[in-house]
């Protein structure tokens, strides 16, 4: 057929609307070793999940995936550190929930979100209000009242400030109209020392790591901050069944990439991850670090990161925290 300025024009205008991204479809990935960053230290749930999503990928992927531990300025070191890396595959994030506080609490932030593309969510951390057995109040009801006859209210102990549990606590003060102060420690174990010692009132913390001061009699479980009972220890009540249906909370973790990897890529890390939270292994391996499977494509994952940062920066603003961390 005879080429004429008509067809050329044509073939010019269907060339320059054809999306572009199927270009990448033959990329192979990965073809090299994957480095996997964890913003917080070795040993929590964050890094142990992380080295058990990173065994299935190698045996999926048939690549080495490894773990770096970025810990610091929670969580902000890792997230920027990923927001500025090469957008070649070989660099992702495992976010944690303080991913949507950051900028609430901190203010303007050394990255810019629109820097990182959610790839994955993948499991979320169920909180639990856990007070000492030998405490005069023995349900939640009883807390709040012991608090609010209290001069100055409840003591909350927490991992840190601005993590779900300080958070948590925080929009259990303002729904209950309960004073209240959270006071901050290094990590649960220092938090579980004070409630043991009964120089803080509660804590809300992840079960598994509490679970042996439960069984020991030494705490009481007063409920879990979920939508829904726990798989993890189905014997708490949700606080939402307690009465509070504002109060839903909990720790989550997924995968970000740097936002100009290409979109294969994405979605191949992205149906990974979908799948290694359908296999069994994998799921009870979690199950046994108090972290329930909470597959959810990146688009829903943006999505819920969105509304997350929108319900805890209203939290955070009300409480007046920012700034303070």
């Amino acid at each position: 057929m005879p080429l004429t300025r008509r067809t050329l024009l044509a073939s010019a205008a269907a060339l320059a609307s054809a999306p572009t991204w199927p270009a990448f479809a033959e990329v192979e990935w990965p073809t090299r070793l994957v480095r996997m960053i964890s913003p917080y230290g070795a040993g929590g749930a964050n890094d142990i999940s992380l080295r058990i999503f990173n065994e299935f990928f190698e045996r999926e992927l048939k690549q080495q995936f490894i773990v770096e531990n970025k810990p610091g300025a929670g969580t902000r070191i890792a997230n920027e550190m990923v927001a500025k890396a090469a957008p070649d595959g070989s660099t992702f994030l495992y976010v944690a929930a303080p991913y949507a506080t950051a900028e609430a609490l901190f203010g303007k932030l050394n990255y810019d979100r629109k820097e990182l593309t959610p790839v994955a969510m993948a499991v979320t951390a169920p909180i639990f209000l856990i007070i000492n057995a030998k405490s005069e109040y023995k349900t939640l009801p009883e807390l709040i009242a012991y608090g609010k006859a209290k001069k100055d209210g409840l003591t909350f102990a927490s991992p840190g400030p601005g993590s779900q549990p300080h958070l948590a606590a925080e929009l259990l003060f303002r729904t209950a109209g309960v004073k209240g102060l959270n006071i901050p420690f290094r990590g649960d174990s220092a938090s579980y020392t004070e409630l043991l010692a009964g120089r803080v009132d509660a804590t809300f913390t992840a079960i598994s790591s509490a679970l042996p001061h439960i069984q020991a009699g030494n705490f009481r479980v007063l409920g879990v901050a979920s939508a829904q009972r726990s798989t993890i220890y189905p014997d708490a009540p949700t606080l939402v069944e307690l009465g509070f249906p504002q109060i839903v909370a909990a720790g989550w973790y997924g995968f970000m990439a740097p936002a100009a990897t290409p979109a294969p890529i994405v979605a191949r890390l992205q149906d990974t991850v979908l799948r290694a939270l359908q296999d069994p292994t994998v799921k009870q391996k979690l199950l046994d670090q108090g972290l329930e499977a909470s597959g959810r494509p990146g688009a829903e994952f943006a999505t819920f990161i969105d509304e997350e940062t929108s319900k805890w920066s209203k939290v955070i603003e009300e409480a007046g925290l920012k700034g303070q961390q």
